[in-house]
């Protein structure tokens, strides 16, 4: 078959076409490290100051209340910054997003670490969570839109292993570190921003978003750097950009049932399992267990994450999303509860190991299959709304189970009162459609 024969019959391809037969190669494996870091950092964030709460509310003078709130804060700015960045990456690209996103976090992470009283904190946390919610938000569907067809999911989840690792990092520098001060934890956060570099140097473009911009030469060039041989001259069949980042789209026809669907899916699964994660330590020493014994008994928790998180992996391409998101979640609730009502130290240890287990496994093939329901022309901003949803949770969550424990309230009770939100985020996850081997539109 002539050259121009095999163009034309190119030309009539989508971009996802190529992905079908395409196999995992080093740019692959080097993008994956420079986004897997990115989660890392995510992760960090969000936890570093949970493990030096006692310090942070020492030097400003503050309570458990107002402790929450700090602890809050990112998330709090990372809701409307998730709202703004996801449209702003399906129009000017997945790669700037990050870029532009992690250097301005790392800024103002630095800054935070100097606060010279609550206020300044509160509002440079808030101008931290506004930066970091663009990489934050483009992660995964960046990742997806880079994978083979067949490795999406397996690969993908693997990603989600960098909030444990995260974790383990936060609660190992926090214990480095912390003596030192939580201005020094802020400041070795801030440090993160450096990692921007690697993403410029490693992670292309996606070839779905150049193909949708209209810039076929270097979507091909994208997909012949992950290893496929594109003829030259091919040109992309792709959706018109005249949807991309239209919040609005997201609330119309078929998309409609399955954004309100995954808004509550991603609130509930949040608030069931940051409610919980954020005040660990504290519910911990209100069993008997010491601040340091209550620290190794979390990072022990991260490290049950990991086979969490390679079960899943390994089930969601043999079985499809679906089939492994709802019976993990399912066993998590039974795992909560267990927790909830533990009355020794070996039901507490057994009974939380499991609910890391499944809720962070079932949390690897939530970040996939979310990623997976939109079309590019509005996948980023689909995944900021499921980002803001999470969020919203990420900010209500501390300040409300702070409000419980400080009214008193028992550590059954409100164990069992985060796990109720895991109850419906599995019974709103049933109708969602099942996405596995599905190319991307």
């Amino acid at each position: 078959m002539s050259t121009e024969s095999l163009e034309r019959r190119a030309g009539a391809r989508p971009v996802g076409f190529w992905f079908e037969g395409m196999r995992l190669g080093r740019a692959h494996w080097l993008a994956a490290l420079a986004l897997f870091m990115a989660f890392v950092i995510e992760s960090w964030e969000q936890l570093a100051l949970v493990y030096v709460t006692d310090d942070l509310g020492d030097a400003f003078a503050i309570d458990q209340g107002r402790v929450g709130w700090v602890l809050s804060a990112v998330a709090l700015g990372m809701i409307p910054g998730s709202l703004v960045w996801g449209p702003v990456s399906d129009r000017i690209g997945r790669r700037a997003v990050c870029l532009w996103s992690l250097a301005a976090y790392g800024v103002t992470a630095l800054a935070s670490a100097f606060s010279p009283n609550f206020g300044t904190l509160m509002g440079l946390r808030v101008l931290s969570g506004l930066a970091l919610a663009g990489i934050y938000t483009v992660t995964f569907p960046y990742f997806l839109e880079l994978l083979p067809t067949r490795s999406r999911g397996k690969a993908a989840v693997y990603l989600s292993i960098g909030w444990p690792v995260g974790v383990l990092l936060a609660v190992g520098v926090t214990q480095g570190l912390g003596s030192l001060g939580w201005h020094v934890v802020a400041i070795a956060s801030a440090l993160a921003g450096l990692w921007v570099f690697a993403i410029r140097a490693w992670v292309p473009e996606s070839p779905y978003w150049l193909a949708q911009r209209g810039r076929h030469e270097e979507a091909a060039a994208v997909l012949r750097r992950l290893g496929v041989d594109v003829p030259p001259g091919t040109r992309f069949e792709a959706e018109r950009a005249e949807r991309a980042g239209r919040p609005g789209e997201l609330f119309k026809g078929p998309l409609a049932k399955v954004t309100v669907l995954m808004l509550v899916v991603n609130f509930t699964f949040n608030w069931g399992y940051w409610g919980l994660q954020t005040w660990l330590p504290t519910l911990l020493q209100d069993k008997g267990l010491s601040m340091s014994a209550s620290l190794g008994f979390v990072a022990l928790s991260a490290v049950f994450m990991v086979p969490g998180y390679v079960s899943a992996s390994l089930l969601t391409s043999r079985y499809g999303r679906k089939k492994v998101f709802l019976p993990y979640v399912g066993l998590a609730v039974v795992a909560g509860i267990g927790f909830a009502y533990s009355s020794n130290l070996t039901e507490l240890y057994v009974s939380n190991f499991a609910l890391a287990f499944f809720s962070l496994g079932a949390w690897g093939v939530w970040n996939t299959w979310n990623g997976e329901f939109y079309p590019t022309a509005l996948r980023g901003t689909g995944y900021s709304w499921a980002t803001a949803a999470q969020l919203g949770a990420t900010s209500l969550a501390p300040s409300v189970v702070g409000f419980l424990l400080a009214r008193a309230s028992g550590f059954t009770s409100t164990v069992a009162f985060i796990t109720a939100f895991l109850v419906v985020a599995l019974v709103f996850a049933v109708p969602l459609p099942e996405t596995e081997g599905r190319d991307l539109e």
